[in-house]
């Protein structure tokens, strides 16, 4: 839990002008907002995040992990739950967590989705 915070903290944070409703996922208890840039050139998908909450930034930290810079083909073939899993994590979050966390990956999915 300390390591997931930890990793939240090394997460530079969002401009302001990027804490938008627009950047904001929906369906987490707390606020947390997600910036995505595709690039062109290699064909991949940059994404950078942030929360209020501590515990949450580091959860976006382990979603980026997962996804930044990949391809939308690549961001599609990957399976985050057994991954998730692995780490542990559903039996330390609470229900309204998870679902944030489901969001989050249901969101990157669908701008992959979108981008591919």
């Amino acid at each position: 839990y300390t390591h997931v915070i930890d990793m939240g903290k090394s997460l530079a944070s969002l401009m302001p002008t990027e804490r938008v409703d627009a950047n904001k996922v929906k369906g987490c208890v707390s606020q947390v907002w997600l910036v995505t840039e595709h690039d062109q050139t290699s064909g991949t998908l940059r994404f950078r995040g942030d929360s209020d909450a501590h515990i949450v930034k580091g959860l976006v930290a382990v979603v980026l992990q997962l996804y930044d810079g990949r391809t939308p083909d690549e961001v599609l073939a990957i399976d985050a739950a057994p991954i998730l899993a692995q780490l542990g994590l559903a039996e330390h979050l609470s229900p309204q967590r998870s679902n944030g966390l489901k969001a989050m990956i249901e969101r990157i999915r669908a701008i992959a989705g979108a981008a591919g």
